[in-house]
């Protein structure tokens, strides 16, 4: 496959369209719309849905952007904090997006009470793995996050990068996340709605399952910084370990002894 797409959809005088950011926006406003039924259907008033998504909006952004800042480029960024506002220049990192999630649901949480920080993140699980597919879509129009040098038939050349057939690894990451929104999707009805499984499972079972999956996939990817030459993991697989081993504790733990679990299950007082 030669791909060779211009990242920039329409131009209106200074103003730029971009696929990344129509893929980014489409899939929020798909992943709040579904959202929104579930929140009407626990008596959630109006305001209170928007407020929550906002929250789980500005979380994601601020998450990823910090993430790719302090993650991957500290040095530069910590020697000019201004340039982390410069969102429009790229540098998303989705690890740094998932976590900016959990900190936005507690601090909606601890505003509004209404419901536990699992019933919230658990709702919204589906949803945000669909986001997730739409973000690393918007990078394959950017021709980004790439693959390493391949000789597989589905090899992508990246002619805006360079004249090598490399893995289209930006496909194998959405494919991958839309099918665990999907998968999500069902385990919410069959076994949370029903409460057929303990608070946290659900959680349990999509950091396991999302993260095992970015650890595998990881193999394929060229560096995302120089500094990972020469690594035995690189920064992708090294922060993936601890949502899975979270996911692990979630799903196993004995969790009805811990303070800290009862704090999860109980809305904040």
């Amino acid at each position: 496959m030669i791909w060779n797409i211009d990242p920039v959809l329409l131009k209106l005088g200074p103003l730029e369209i971009r696929y990344y950011g129509l893929c980014f926006a489409l899939g929020f406003f798909l992943a709040f719309s579904y959202a929104k039924k579930r929140f009407k259907a626990a008596g959630f008033p109006d305001k209170e849905i928007d407020s929550v998504l906002n929250y789980m909006l500005i979380g994601t952004i601020i998450g990823a952007r910090l993430g790719h800042c302090l993650f991957y480029q500290p040095d530069h960024y910590l020697s000019n904090p201004l340039e982390i506002l410069k969102v429009w220049e790229g540098g998303l990192a989705s690890h740094g997006g998932f976590l900016g999630v959990l900190i936005a649901t507690f601090l909606y949480l601890k505003k509004w009470k209404r419901k536990s920080f699992f019933w919230l993140i658990e709702t919204m699980m589906a949803p945000i793995m669909f986001v997730a597919g739409m973000i690393r879509l918007g990078n394959l129009m950017n021709s980004e996050i790439l693959g390493k040098i391949t000789d597989v038939p589905w090899g992508f050349r990246f002619v805006r990068v360079d004249s090598y057939l490399r893995r289209p690894t930006p496909i194998y990451e959405s494919l991958g996340y839309f099918s665990i929104s999907l998968t999500m999707y069902f385990l919410y009805r069959k076994f949370i709605v029903t409460n057929k499984w303990p608070a946290g499972r659900g959680l349990g079972v999509v950091f396991v399952i999302s993260f095992v999956f970015r650890f595998f996939v990881e193999q394929f990817k060229i560096e995302q910084v120089r500094f990972e030459q020469g690594m035995a993991f690189n920064m992708g697989q090294i922060l993936s370990i601890p949502f899975i081993l979270l996911g692990i504790y979630f799903i196993t733990g004995n969790q009805t002894k811990h303070k800290f679990w009862n704090f999860l299950t109980k809305p904040l007082k």
